[in-house]
């Protein structure tokens, strides 16, 4: 199936290339977050206010900023289809991926991150299909959330 072919009934569900429609009430935008629990809360609350969404598909993955920059392509493919699932059966048109202080998974100078998430950011826009916006958001040491890249502007 064309993943490209879907048509969005505003408040009542989106359309696939077969005529399915799948009903979603609410508004969705999506991340692609760091498994660390402490960035869970403030990743949502700042997609719900900035969006105006009601729910935020959390996709989540151990310094996932540096794993969509330099893979392994399997994981990538993983997040891909997460990504597709949260556009074509939630209506999603908003896709942020993070990074934070003390990462764990990826645990580098703030610099390095943000050369992770530019690349980042690269990679997403090749997939995520041109009616999404790509952002990125850096999580700081008081847990605060900062806008980093926008494809919009």
């Amino acid at each position: 199936m064309n993943s490209n072919v879907f048509l969005r009934f505003p408040n009542h569900g989106i359309q696939d290339s077969y005529g399915m429609i799948t009903m979603v009430k609410g508004t969705f935008v999506t991340a692609i977050n760091c498994m660390d629990g402490r960035v869970q809360e403030p990743i949502i609350k700042w997609m719900k206010e900035n969006f105006k969404a009601d729910y935020v598909d959390m996709i989540t993955e151990a310094g996932p900023d540096k794993l969509l920059a330099e893979g392994p392509y399997v994981m990538i493919g993983s997040i891909i289809d997460r990504v597709r699932i949260s556009v074509n059966k939630h209506g999603s048109t908003v896709l942020a991926i993070v990074a934070h202080h003390g990462c764990a998974g990826n645990p580098v100078t703030k610099k390095e991150h943000m050369v992770y998430l530019e690349a980042s950011v690269k990679e997403a826009m090749a997939w995520a299909g041109r009616d999404v916006r790509v952002i990125s958001l850096w999580v700081n040491r008081k847990w605060e959330v900062e806008l980093i890249h926008d494809t919009l502007e």
